[in-house]
């Protein structure tokens, strides 16, 4: 009887010990979780007559239009998708990085990717690929606009991509615009759009 009790003992606390090792691990998992910035708004998107849907921002990184190689903190990175009930939709990533001067190098590394889209987008010899640099913004330690068009010369019709870089400090922002319809809103995209997200980061 003693030697049941002892191992029944024994068990109970290797088993509550097993359970504090798991709870801790959790616990440190979450603390390497900071609060999350301020993300993109609905009402911040270009207008094009239609209303814009999207669910609330959620943890982890979507993979943007351009880039085939993305190196991303595996915490500290939320996303939120929107769209139109027509053609625009939209995207945007955030990430907190431990350092500015890891920031400003991701910056770097997303700016570089927007410009090399032309050449990385598709490869069908049915479109042709044309990227612009519509500048800066002059928002928080500084934003970029890029953007893509892409022509299907079958069918004479196309699509336009608008690329927003910004960055607050050791937090990165990427904001995306797509649609095929009508001229890019570079204005509004600029000055509006990338200007409110950056903005609300910290």
């Amino acid at each position: 009887m003693t030697v049941r009790k002892r191992l029944r003992g024994a068990v109970t606390a290797a088993v509550a010990t097993a359970l504090m090792v798991v709870a801790s691990g959790a616990e440190a998992v979450a603390a390497e979780w900071r609060p999350r910035p301020g993300m993109v708004y609905l009402s911040d998107m270009p207008k094009d007559g239609t209303t814009w849907y999207g669910n609330p921002a959620e943890r982890g990184w979507r993979y943007p239009t351009c880039g085939r190689s993305w190196s991303v903190p595996e915490v500290n990175v939320w996303s939120r998708g929107v769209s139109t009930s027509e053609t625009a939709s939209g995207l945007q990533n955030t990430l907190v990085f431990e350092t500015d001067a890891e920031a400003i190098a991701f910056a770097a590394q997303a700016r570089q990717a927007y410009a090399e889209c032309p050449a990385t987008f598709d490869e069908s010899p049915d479109t042709i690929e044309t990227g612009y640099d519509y500048g800066t913004v002059d928002v928080e330690e500084g934003a970029t606009v890029q953007g893509l068009r892409v022509t299907y010369t079958f069918s004479n019709s196309y699509h336009n991509h608008l690329f927003g870089v910004g960055r607050d400090g050791d937090t990165v922002t990427l904001i995306e615009w797509e649609s095929n319809w009508s001229d890019p809103p570079v204005d509004y995209f600029k000055n509006t759009t990338v200007r409110n997200v950056v903005n609300r980061l910290h």
